[in-house]
């Protein structure tokens, strides 16, 4: 399977504070967060979903995969998603074992 995602009872506001504070603690930082719903509607397109994108980097770890493969950058920063689906939160990302596949296979 490509992704990973699990479901939360928490709000995506609720989801992603706490996601914030658990990658603090494990070396990682966000880089920039994207309400997708909010963007797309200044673009005059309705979106019926919250939907977010948060980009996340622990720079200790980004040097030692580019430094073993620089393709790997092409999957950096990492990304996960926090959206809302049928009255459930899910938080999401692609995993890392797949897209390193994608790579093996060149």
């Amino acid at each position: 399977m490509f992704h990973y995602t699990v479901e939360t009872i928490k709000t995506p506001e609720q989801a992603i504070a706490e996601l914030t504070n658990q990658l603090k603690e494990d070396q990682f930082g966000i880089l920039w967060q994207f309400n997708m719903k909010d963007k797309l509607h200044e673009k005059g397109v309705e979106l019926d979903i919250n939907y977010h994108i948060l980009e996340v980097c622990n720079p200790v770890e980004a040097k030692r995969v580019l430094t073993e493969n620089t393709l790997v950058g092409y999957f950096l920063p990492c990304k996960l998603v926090v959206y809302q689906e049928n009255e459930t939160t899910k938080i999401g990302m692609p995993r890392p074992s797949a897209l390193i596949g994608l790579i093996e296979k060149q």
